[in-house]
Formats: structure tokens, C-alpha cells, sequence
């Protein structure tokens, strides 16, 4: 049985969409942006003129950027974060924003040149006001397949993903748990401290994606 971690399947997403096959390929608003967000983030790995080491600091600039266009990290922090946002000082908000960020990027770039040659197929999309569920498939080797749920939320006609199950597992909830684990058994200043302090005592969920025949 494969196991894939979070991190390495949040690289796989960013480097997959532009493969998807056409006639599976799922149309929509939400699906739509999501799906270009994607393929400009292809297209800047695959760009030449931004291959090798030398360039890793530009490369790795540019798909920032986008990828802060794509998902809405102030909303994935506020989440994460629970019933302990509503304490915070702006200032420990932007703080505490800026430190999940990082985190979750951390985790995006040690894995970024790893993936690649998987293919995201896009299953449906489902809208209900501000809010929308894209579910896809990510088809890795050997037939293995891994259902993919993306929670995006509509602003200014801007969707943006501030959620990610796999395989049912979520993201956001994930680490609430362990964040809450954390603040509970010490402190938020605690939570602070060690997020600050680059340990990577904080994993992502783990998914046992099932070896089934993927779709042609």
C-alpha cells in the first residue's frame, strides 16, 4: 500500500493539472481559475530559462506568488488556528498567518523538483453560494488513484482554496488538532515559539491512497 504525505501531495496538485485529460476535465468558475492557477505554476517550472540551482531563488519567487493567488492562506490560518483566533491581537493574526505560511511552503518547496509526472483528473464541482467543492483524482503509477477535495471560497468573483482533503483527511483540521494539542498543554506563545523555530514536529495527515485500476 503507497502512503503519501500531505506536503508531497500538495507538490503533485501544482505540477498536475496541466496534464489532465480534456474530455474528464471539469468546467466551471471555481474549477476554472483553479485549473489556470495551476498551469501557470507548469509553466514556470518548465521554463528554461528558470532551471538549476542558480535560478532556485527566482523560481522559487515566482511560484509563490502564484500559489498565494491560488490558496487563501489568511483563511487556512484562521482555521487551522480554531477557537483561538478570536484572542488574538492583529498583530499576533498577521503573525501567526505569516508563520502557517510558511510552514505549509516549507513543506511545497522541499518537495517541489520530486513530482511532475502525475495527472490530476478533474471529477466534479459542486457550488452553493460563496463556497464551492472541487473533487478530483490524482492518478499516480501503478493505477493508484487518490481522491483530491478542494473547499475554495468565492471573494470579489475570486475563488481560492482554503481547504484540501485526501482521501477524506483535511488539512485545516489536521493541524488545528495538533496546534490545539500544543496550546493546550502549554501555551499559544509555545505554538509561536516552535513555529518560529522551524521544527518539523508538526506533520500533515497521511493518506493510504488505494491500488485500483485509474481511469484511461
Amino acid at each position: 500500500m503507497l502512503r503519501l504525505s500531505t506536503p508531497a501531495v500538495f507538490v503533485a496538485l501544482m505540477l498536475s493539472f496541466v496534464l489532465s485529460s480534456a474530455p474528464e476535465a471539469w468546467a466551471g468558475p471555481p474549477t476554472d481559475q483553479l485549473r489556470n492557477g495551476m498551469e501557470r505554476i507548469f509553466k514556470i517550472l518548465a521554463d528554461p530559462d528558470l532551471t538549476g540551482d542558480e535560478k532556485a531563488s527566482q523560481r522559487k519567487s515566482a511560484v509563490t506568488r502564484i500559489a498565494g493567488e491560488i490558496f487563501d492562506f489568511g483563511e487556512m490560518s484562521k482555521r487551522t488556528l480554531g477557537r483561538h483566533w478570536d484572542p488574538r491581537t492583529p498583530a499576533e493574526r498577521r503573525d501567526f498567518a505569516r508563520l502557517f505560511t510558511e510552514l505549509i511552503q516549507r513543506s511545497y518547496f522541499s518537495k517541489v523538483d520530486e513530482h511532475g509526472s502525475e495527472k490530476t483528473v478533474f471529477r466534479s464541482e459542486t457550488m452553493d453560494g460563496d463556497r464551492a467543492l472541487v473533487r478530483t483524482t490524482l492518478l499516480l503509477a501503478r493505477g493508484v488513484q487518490m481522491p483530491l477535495d478542494y473547499s475554495m471560497l468565492n471573494a470579489s468573483e475570486r475563488w481560492r482554496v482554503y481547504d484540501l482533503s485526501i482521501d477524506g483527511i483535511s488539512l485545516v483540521a489536521n493541524y488545528r488538532t495538533q496546534f490545539n494539542r500544543v496550546i493546550r498543554n502549554s501555551s499559544y506563545a509555545d505554538l509561536v515559539t516552535r513555529l518560529k523555530s522551524h521544527q518539523a514536529e508538526f506533520s500533515a495527515p497521511s493518506a493510504s491512497p488505494s491500488e485500483r485500476k485509474s481511469a484511461p
